[in-house]
């Protein structure tokens, strides 16, 4: 039988895979601190909306996930997002290293990393492979990231 931090961080993907937003956020403490490239760290509900966000606007989305192990207290796994980036209509593959931090059965730290200059060329197409490798470009792709989960917020009613 699997350790129950492992049917977990499973439940998050599954739920993912389904675009089940809810059942994703149902995985996270009150207080979880999530993080990645694009967004940086989100704490608590910003970092739920975060998800509710990318699953509502996901267009020929598909997820595979493996390497999950977990215990106690901390777990990873790997996930393979595929999907059209909205503002451009272009495919992205984007391969994902995941590491967790559990308390009292549920995620209090999620950390995802990835290649950003590789999801830039992807993403922005010639522009993102020039000059996607940019701390200038990689900001200004957090910082419309931010903006987006901003807006998004306000429109739930929640920022």
């Amino acid at each position: 039988m699997s350790h129950p931090n492992t049917e977990l961080i499973e439940r998050f993907y599954t739920a993912f895979q389904q675009r089940d937003a809810e059942a994703m956020a149902a995985c996270y403490a009150d207080d979880v601190l999530f993080s990645d490239p694009v967004f940086g760290p989100l704490r608590g509900e910003e970092a739920r909306d975060m998800w509710r966000m990318l699953v509502a606007r996901a267009q020929d989305f598909s997820l595979e996930f493996d390497g999950v192990e977990a215990d106690e207290r901390s777990g990873r796994a790997r996930w393979v997002a595929r999907y059209l980036f909205s503002q451009t209509g272009r495919p992205v593959v984007n391969r994902i290293a995941a590491r967790f931090v559990f308390r009292d059965g549920r995620i209090v730290e999620h950390h995802d990393s990835f290649d950003l200059w590789s999801w830039t060329r992807q993403a922005l197409g010639a522009r993102g492979t020039l000059l996607g490798w940019t701390p200038f470009v990689q900001r200004a792709i957090r910082a419309q990231a931010r903006k987006g989960l901003a807006l998004y917020r306000r429109r739930q009613g929640r920022g």
